[in-house]
């Protein structure tokens, strides 16, 4: 099955794809590349979820967050390319983490996006190489903000 049928298996729902509220572009393709920069957690109604981790979201709250900006991330990808079949592989993750002083467990929360990319590309397609890491604060006090390299077929 394809990244498309494999998202439709999830029974999952893509949010709208997010417009720029800076000074940047969502997605910049180059050569066999494609570049898409962070992305907050967009709900269906474009809202974002908001909150920092342990302390207004918990852990698992967190973990739902990352997927919700996975699901934003692929969002901006149909929208500019037309379907995620024209993806080929997860090259590069890089999730950033709104979390309390004490909170240390990022790469629990960012499996939340990573898991997604592994079932919507599968395992060998789906998990590039990542970093997990936590900041003091992040736009509109987000609890994730992850972004992403992909490479096209």
């Amino acid at each position: 099955m394809g990244a498309t049928e494999n998202f439709k298996a999830l029974g999952l729902t893509l949010p709208p794809a997010p417009t720029p509220l800076g000074v940047y572009k969502p997605l910049l393709m180059d050569g066999k590349y494609v570049y898409v920069s962070g992305h907050g957690p967009v709900q269906d109604d474009k809202s974002l979820i908001i909150g920092r981790i342990g302390d207004q979201l918990d852990i698992e709250q967190g973990k739902m967050a990352a997927r919700q900006v996975g699901l934003t991330i692929l969002s901006t990808l149909v929208a500019n390319l037309g379907s995620l079949d024209k993806i080929k592989r997860v090259i590069k993750v890089l999730g950033m983490v709104n979390g309390t002083p004490d909170f240390a467990r990022h790469p629990y929360v960012i499996n939340g996006c990573s898991e997604l990319f592994a079932k919507v590309w599968g395992e060998e397609n789906g998990i590039g190489v990542r970093s997990a890491v936590g900041m003091g604060s992040l736009p509109d006090n987000i609890p994730v903000e992850i972004e992403a390299l992909f490479e096209l077929h």
